[in-house]
């Protein structure tokens, strides 16, 4: 489990494709406190670290993985937000995330507003996923309340502390991003649909 609350940006060092796995290596500050069988969110994906070497570590995903998430666009010296599993007994400062992207999005459009951003977001809505405003939603593994909601898209208002320490600072219209939606919007969600 996860709370959305970036740790940092993480560089990625390398890329080895494998059959239909996608090895990532990262070069990150907390290299040094991961092990081996930790999990580590990477843009909101949890993938297990499967090697350390002196400040970068690996991470396999798979090709389910891939077919869900933007990881397999990833390219060598992107930035990746990382974040590793909250710990059991420490504040939950977002929300709860589970890691397990639902689907991807497009970034549609991104307004500077005297000292904030907001940036405009769209989805499939065939997959059922919904966001309510003032409910929670994981962007890239980013923990936000969702502003504006519609059918299939949706805004969120970024501070600048977010904007310069997430991959926010990156995205322009047309950024494929991965989403999460909240977990017990979609445990009522699917409740509703079986009545």
């Amino acid at each position: 489990m996860f709370t959305g609350i970036i740790e940092e940006l993480g560089e990625v060092s390398q890329l080895i494709k494998d059959k239909e796995n996608l090895h990532i290596t990262i070069k990150s500050s907390i290299t040094s406190e991961l092990k081996i069988d930790q999990s580590v969110a990477h843009n909101g994906v949890c993938l297990t670290v499967v090697a350390i070497s002196g400040d970068e570590y690996t991470v396999t995903a798979i090709k389910e993985t891939l077919e869900k998430t933007n990881l397999e666009t990833l390219k060598i010296g992107e930035r990746v937000n990382l974040e590793r599993a909250m710990k059991l007994g420490d504040r939950l400062d977002g929300h709860i995330v589970q890691g397990h992207v639902d689907q991807t999005g497009i970034c549609t459009s991104v307004k500077e507003e005297n000292g904030s951003w907001l940036f405009s977001f769209e989805y499939d809505a065939s997959k059922n996923n919904l966001t309510i405003e003032k409910g929670s939603i994981t962007i890239d593994g980013t923990s936000l309340t969702v502003v504006n909601s519609g059918k299939n898209t949706f805004s969120v208002a970024i501070i600048p502390y977010t904007y310069q320490h997430t991959r926010f600072k990156n995205y322009i219209s047309s950024t494929v991003v991965n989403l999460e939606f909240d977990v017990v919007g979609k445990y009522v969600t699917k409740l509703y649909a079986l009545r």
